[in-house]
């Protein structure tokens, strides 16, 4: 008997497993509040030069006419950000003077207030000259997410998945309120990388605790409406970035809400097939008694002995450690790994690239954030009905193609036609998010259990390099200014077509082992039969 069949004893879905995606709704909020807080924390307000004080005996008394007398105008007619002059100039100052005096701020700048009271950009004056710092801080952050992915996969798959969890919210606790009082650049780069590295404890663990619990028949369901309380995060900093608009305590806003999490393990539960994996009996039969318990199963009761689970655990049990090499040591599992990291970096990639690049699209940045985050859910409700009816892999490349349509099809509009170019940066966004909500499904099934951490970890790692290199794209304004948003739909488009090369897993079982893996390859012909297999397991 396997684990499968435990699970259909206990319930495979019943009170046990609602309670369970329940318990793990905050970490889903927790992330987008994060991943995303740059948009508001990073703003950078309108600004221009300080100005020396007015001289009470001047004639130019008038606050308009004073930055008349000292900011200098760019080609379009806007006063200058970076530069002003050195000295007041007047109507009969000629041209050639005029030059002569722009300088760059020498007394650091003035910021409008209405909208933000305090950003880390007028915090450290990051800009003009030094605005390239303030777009690597979500660089460095989800450099940090990267590295975390990588320790946080390998680890739950060797110590557990509720011991890391708990290590997660402790550390994103702590982390969090130190980048609070940050006293300078230096230091909120250090305690926001190191943040990431925390959160990346999330996004590796809590879907793989869910599934790990649920039958065949209601993973996708549970996956879906789980991933839309991202969707509900993605609103809910809208509406607190528009509440709290100085970014120290906007921070702690986003921060202390881990309290609570710390607090609500002490009723979520080990996932018993990796105990299982592991050959701790005990453990997974105290989790497994009390699903029976709360699905209404008592006389599952008869079939969790000490022996009986035994008998399960010595098919499961590893007789070594998982390696991120076990991802392609055989055939199969090496082309789900390589086709999966370009399809996350691909996702990746343009997820963050559309999500953070809130310009030009005619709306102030509250409603943008918000709207971006109601499409997110019809998007994921078109997800649930895709991945049933047309497959995983079907959503995935359409998902991606329909991002990478709606970008391009942004650029070749006239300039004049705002309304559509906010329908199709909208619908890219849901488009965006279709995909990425599918990537967590579909690669969770496609790993076997006994690397399914792991596997999530290497593509989550390649991904999160993906969302690093995003904000950086910005950059490439300079070149030319449509490049960015080309670089979005073009890598969406080729990952996908990468997924067009992975397996379908609709209504199959989870694997458990490599050999489950590479099974569904040897059985597609006789000819395979024989294929050698790296062995894990007694």
């Amino acid at each position: 008997m396997g684990f499968e069949e435990l699970l259909k004893e206990v319930g495979g879905y019943g009170r046990f497993q609602i309670r369970n995606v329940l318990l793990l709704v905050l970490p889903r909020l927790l992330l987008p509040l994060n991943f995303l807080l740059p948009i508001f924390i990073a703003a950078v307000p309108s600004h221009h030069c300080a100005l020396p004080a007015q001289d009470p005996l001047d004639n130019l008394t008038q606050e308009s006419a004073w930055l008349e007398a000292y900011v200098p105008r760019e080609q379009d007619g806007s006063l200058s950000s970076c530069y002003r002059y050195l000295h007041p100039h007047h109507s009969n100052t000629t041209p050639e003077e005029q030059e002569d005096q722009v300088v760059p701020c020498p007394d650091g700048w003035s910021y409008d207030q209405s909208q933000f009271y305090s950003t880390i950009a007028t915090q450290w004056d990051l800009v003009c000259e030094r605005k390239g710092l303030n777009r690597v801080i979500s660089t460095f952050f989800f450099i940090g997410v990267l590295v975390g992915a990588v320790i946080f996969g390998y680890l739950s798959d060797r110590f557990g998945r509720r011991p890391l969890l708990l290590v997660a919210y402790v550390s994103s606790l702590v982390l969090g309120l130190v980048s609070v009082i940050s006293v300078s650049y230096i230091m909120f780069v250090i305690t926001r990388t190191l943040t990431g590295v925390a959160l990346a404890g999330f996004t590796i663990i809590v879907l793989p605790l869910e599934l790990e619990w649920l039958d065949v028949g209601h993973r996708t369901m549970a996956g879906i409406l789980a991933s839309a309380f991202w969707s509900m995060g993605v609103m809910l900093l809208a509406l607190i970035g528009y509440l709290i608009r100085d970014w120290r305590w906007l921070l702690l806003a986003v921060t202390l809400p881990c309290v609570p999490g710390i607090l609500s393990l002490w009723w979520v539960p080990e996932s018993a097939r990796w105990l299982m994996t592991q050959g701790r009996v005990k453990e997974a039969q105290h989790y497994l008694l009390q699903c029976a318990a709360l699905n209404g199963r008592p006389q599952a009761r008869d079939r969790l002995s000490t022996e009986a689970l035994s008998l399960v655990a010595e098919g499961e049990k590893m007789v070594r450690r998982p390696s991120y090499l076990d991802l392609f040591r055989t055939p199969r599992l090496r082309h789900i790994s390589l086709c999966c990291m370009v399809v996350w970096f691909g996702v990746n990639f343009s997820y963050y690239g559309l999500s953070l690049d809130l310009s030009g699209l005619g709306l102030n940045l509250y409603q943008i954030q918000l709207l971006f985050g109601v499409v997110e859910i019809p998007s994921k409700m078109i997800v649930y009905l895709s991945v049933r009816y047309a497959g995983r892999r079907l959503t995935e490349v359409g998902a991606l193609l329909g991002t990478a349509l709606t970008v391009g099809a942004s650029l070749l509009l006239p300039s004049g036609l705002g309304t559509w170019r906010l329908v199709l940066g909208v619908a890219g966004k849901g488009f965006s998010e279709a995909a990425f909500t599918t990537a967590y499904l579909f690669t969770s099934e496609l790993y076997p259990t006994v690397l399914r951490q792991t596997g999530l970890g290497l593509t989550a790692l390649v991904g999160r390099l993906g969302g690093s290199l995003a904000p950086l794209a910005t950059l490439l304004e300079g070149t030319w200014s449509p490049l960015p948003k080309v670089t979005y739909g073009g890598i969406a488009l080729v990952a996908s077509a990468t997924a067009l090369l992975l397996p379908e897993t609709r209504h199959a079982e989870l694997p458990e082992t490599i050999q489950d893996v590479e099974k569904k390859r040897t059985l597609k012909g006789s000819q395979e039969e024989g294929t050698p297999m790296k062995v894990i397991r007694n």
